[in-house]
């Protein structure tokens, strides 16, 4: 069969977003690769493998849609969680791919988040997309079985269906146990079944350059990068003024610095007794949290979280203190505290 002249395979991705978010999480603090899934790599491992399943030119396997479906904090709230930046450069992301985004409110509701309705508003769209501009296969980034009624009707009308799924397990910061698995039901429904994590595990030894281009290959960007005259003008300050151990949490906006006690999925505690301060990957300014160790001393603003509790912000690593001739120093909190200049 001469391949360039069959018809174009259209593909249909469609993203449940806080799915696949975890699941690039996952990549980039718990898997030995440390970096996060490429949504332009990720495409084009799409467009090699449904070409391989469909026996076509990987040139006549095209993403004519793609959709992006995710709860999203309200602006006061991203804020308050020092999230606005991420959310915009994950929209940048994705509108740069050309994906479609598709958000939903999401609540906080006993201290925990909610999203409702995603996977119907999914759905409707995958349906409706395949129908009326007859996709002939639907890419689902999911692993929830809410999506079997989607993939059981697009199969009525012949939409075949491939599923990237991942299987693992870790342990998150308070040290419970999280699993990944998609449902088995979706497994059984769809006609293209694709184990991710097998493939990403396989690349590690294979070379596959698809595969090898699924990851980011540079450091995620800081929410505040700083110049390089005002580096060189914090370093010149630093050298004069840092304090020679811990300085206490103050109020809202103090400065402090002190050394990291755990580190652990994207979360760490400042050393700041008799709670300890609290902080995220998203609370760095500058650097790669992968980077950081415990023990590594840290500049930080004290903020406050959703929860009103003291918590580390705008942290960044720092050289140790100077800490004169003493050998057996215990480092004491409440040395001094420097207010941060509005």
């Amino acid at each position: 069969m001469n391949q360039m002249n069959s018809p174009l395979i259209r593909v249909g991705v469609f993203y449940d977003g806080n799915y696949f978010l975890k699941i690039s999480d996952y990549y980039y603090f718990q898997h030995e690769r440390k970096a996060r899934i490429s949504l332009e790599g990720l495409h084009e491992f799409i467009r090699h493998q449904v070409a391989e399943e469909e026996d076509v030119d990987v040139r006549l396997a095209q993403i004519t849609d793609a959709h992006f479906f995710r709860g999203r904090l309200s602006a006061t709230e991203a804020r308050d969680k020092d999230r606005l930046f991420h959310d915009r450069l994950l929209d940048d992301i994705l509108m740069n791919l050309g994906v479609s985004t598709h958000y939903m409110p999401l609540k906080t509701r006993d201290g925990r988040l909610q999203e409702k309705g995603i996977d119907v508003w999914l759905s409707l769209e995958a349906l409706e997309l395949a129908l009326h501009k007859t996709l002939d296969v639907v890419v689902l980034i999911a692993g929830d079985s809410d999506y079997v009624p989607l993939i059981r009707k697009l199969n009525t009308v012949g939409t075949r269906v491939m599923l990237l799924n991942w299987d693992f397990k870790y342990e998150d910061f308070k040290g419970e146990t999280r699993v990944t698995r998609a449902s088995q039901q979706l497994l059984e429904q769809v006609t293209y079944p694709v184990a991710m994590h097998a493939v990403i595990d396989r690349g590690l030894t294979a070379q596959d350059e698809v595969v090898e281009a699924l990851f980011v290959s540079q450091s995620e960007p800081a929410a505040f990068a700083p110049s390089a005259a005002s580096a060189a003008s914090a370093a010149a300050a630093a050298k004069v003024a840092r304090p020679t151990g811990p300085t206490a949490a103050g109020p809202v906006g103090t400065t402090g610095m002190s050394t990291i006690k755990n580190l652990k999925n994207g979360f760490g505690f400042v050393v700041m007794p008799p709670n300890n301060l609290f902080f995220s990957y998203a609370d760095l300014t500058e650097g790669d949290f992968n980077d950081l160790r415990e023990g590594d001393w840290v500049e930080f603003t004290v903020g406050r979280n959703h929860r009103d509790e003291d918590c580390a912000r705008n942290v960044r690593k720092v050289a140790a203190p100077h800490l004169g001739d003493t050998d057996d120093y215990e480092p004491e909190p409440a040395l001094r505290t420097e207010t941060a200049e509005l």
